[in-house]
């Protein structure tokens, strides 16, 4: 994890498993993890899930943005890997067969 995006005093990182057909795509040609995030911006309830709103107010920050289509409501499925063993904290959008 890059020092600059780590948490100042978490020591561990969430493993999300997308099951976007681009994402995955992405992942396969890579052969590495990506690193991501939610977009919850402050005084917002909602994530933003759409590339083109993200790219309408942030086109003075980002290279570049690919369309797949609106993400939805799904939480990804979310793995503690912490403790050495998997443990699959939250079951949503993503296989998590592989680590049970």
């Amino acid at each position: 994890m890059p020092k600059r995006l780590a948490h100042p005093r978490k020591r561990t990182v969430g493993v999300r498993i997308p099951d976007r057909a681009v994402v995955r795509a992405l992942l396969r040609e890579l052969g590495k993890p990506l690193v991501s995030s939610t977009l919850l911006l402050p005084g917002e309830d909602e994530p933003m899930n759409d590339g083109w709103t993200s790219k309408d107010r942030f086109d003075h920050a980002l290279d570049a943005v690919i369309d797949s289509g609106t993400c939805g409501t799904v939480p990804t499925t979310v793995v503690d890997l912490s403790q050495g063993y998997p443990e699959v904290v939250r079951v949503g959008a993503g296989d998590p067969s592989p680590f049970v």
